[in-house]
């Protein structure tokens, strides 16, 4: 499924560059390889799930997506370029330029509380009175074979660089890209293991790891890595990440703007909170990782205005 998704993907994604700055390997005391997938079509790397999820649909009925936005426009700008409707069910706090972006693409928002309501009743709702079909943003095998297609770009681009093993960071909300990754080094470059990164009060898929079963984070908002705040991991891609993935990684919201500094000025690339956790890790969090070489997954580029100039007002100088 991740080879077909990659060939449907053909011409229409992009493929991401693998990124190095001895800047930023001094600071790991290790090199570091970033796959930046903020350069993705739509910002962010749910563009690769989205299209394989669409351009797999049989018919020509619309599609139905909840996210806080990066799933959303990647499902938004899919369904707009098959000629299909979307509805994308959005929270209320959403940054407004996700908001903008999945409008923009065409698609129809509607609002939720995270707090109060959830988006999976209203999601299911709307598919059912509308006739849409609703595409998940992890627990899909469509989207999860999509975003595969990362790992098969990661696995090429590593051995152009002659690194032939190492660690895997990957921004993690309900596992998608994660087991997506894993799934495709597991065959591609299995001497390569997996790691999620996550923020610090919503690591609910390190935690289900060192458990063996799945948890539940007790907040829904109070991070500003919005677009990997999610109650719990997946119930399809769980059990791919209890299988291959290594224990699981947790910054502060700080250390997050900190990469997120220090990749605008070190690699010229814009990143959002939830996408520089990975980044993050391998920077502030180097007792933990093994070897000389890490691989990290930069998801997302599509950071509000303001949250970006706090990052370099308050870490600029100290890049």
């Amino acid at each position: 499924m991740i080879e077909a998704a990659a060939e449907r993907l053909r011409g229409h994604a992009r493929v991401t560059p693998l990124l190095n700055s001895p800047f930023l390997d001094e600071i790991a005391g290790r090199r570091v390889w970033v796959k930046a997938e903020c350069l993705q079509v739509t910002g962010s790397f749910k563009f690769r799930g989205g299209w394989s999820a669409v351009s797999a649909l049989e018919g020509d009925g619309g599609v139905l997506a909840y996210s806080s936005g990066n799933h959303a426009q990647g499902v938004a700008a899919a369904a707009r370029a098959h000629g299909r409707e979307a509805v994308i069910v959005m929270p209320r706090d959403a940054p407004a330029i996700k908001v903008a972006n999945t409008k923009a693409y065409g698609a129809q928002v509607v609002h939720y509380d995270r707090a109060t309501e959830s988006r999976e009743e209203i999601g299911a709702k709307l598919a059912e009175a509308r006739g849409l079909t609703l595409i998940r943003p992890y627990d899909e095998p469509q989207v999860i074979a999509g975003q595969g297609t990362c790992g098969l770009e990661i696995a090429r681009q590593t051995a152009e660089v002659e690194v032939d093993g190492g660690e895997v960071l990957v921004c993690c909300g309900g596992g998608g890209l994660t087991s997506g990754i894993a799934l495709a080094l597991e065959e591609a470059a299995p001497s390569f293991r997996v790691r999620t990164a996550e923020p610090e009060g919503f690591d609910d898929v390190a935690r289900s790891l060192a458990a063996g079963n799945i948890q539940s984070n007790e907040a829904l908002s109070g991070s500003i890595c919005d677009a990997i705040v999610t109650p719990r991991p997946g119930e399809l891609t769980f059990p791919i990440m209890k299988r291959l993935c290594g224990p699981g990684m947790a910054v502060s919201d700080a250390e997050a703007l900190r990469a997120m500094a220090l990749a605008f000025l070190r690699l010229k690339i814009v990143v959002e909170p939830g996408g520089a956790v990975a980044l993050a890790s391998a920077l502030f969090r180097g007792d933990d990782i093994t070897g000389e070489d890490v691989v990290v997954v930069v998801s997302g580029g599509n950071v509000d205005a303001r949250i970006f100039a706090k990052a370099i007002d308050t870490y600029g100088d100290a890049a």
